[in-house]
């Protein structure tokens, strides 16, 4: 009897290492494409509130580029942390980009109740593909990309970013 448990109680240990293995896999980002970077600075998105908005404006300062949707719970979530990290960091030069890979008027809805003080861009469906380009090979979201003043990849996130991911990369940036 005493033999059995400690089989089951192996059994499951290995599963669940083998489970935390396969799921920090799956959360880890990949390289960015070669021509990911090149290819964020020639875009531009319609904005939720009418007009166009464009990469390459953001250019020359930090950037962090987040890819969300309404959808998305964690991606809701982490918004309002997004919000005051924007607006306590943007005096030293930070900025933010949320990119929506949602419909539009889902976004615009999601907006009239929970305003937000950076820039929003309509990147649709078509967003996803972007992301992939700069490492997430899963399409999962939320997805966070972090740029310097170059304009370089710096740090990528897959998942919920939290209050201490937003410390380490402006001291970082």
């Amino acid at each position: 009897m005493m033999q059995r448990r400690a089989w089951t109680v192996g059994v499951a240990a290995a599963a669940a290492a083998a489970g935390a293995g396969v799921a920090w896999w799956r959360l880890t980002p990949r390289e960015a494409a070669a021509d990911a970077e090149t290819a964020l600075w020639a875009m531009t998105w319609e904005r939720p509130e009418g007009g166009t908005l464009a990469a390459a404006d953001f250019r020359g300062r930090p950037l962090l580029v987040n890819f969300w949707a309404t959808w998305c719970p964690p991606c809701v979530e982490e918004l309002p942390l997004l919000d005051r990290f924007y607006r306590e960091r943007q005096g030293s030069g930070w900025q933010v980009l949320a990119l929506a890979i949602d419909q539009p008027s889902a976004v615009r809805q999601f907006l009239q109740r929970q305003p937000l003080s950076f820039p929003v861009g309509l990147a649709g469906f078509g967003g996803t593909e972007l992301a992939r380009a700069m490492g997430n090979a899963t399409g999962a979201l939320p997805f966070s990309v972090v740029l310097d003043r170059a304009g370089r990849i710096a740090q990528r996130k897959l998942g919920q970013v939290h209050a201490q991911d937003l410390r380490a990369w402006a001291d970082a940036i």
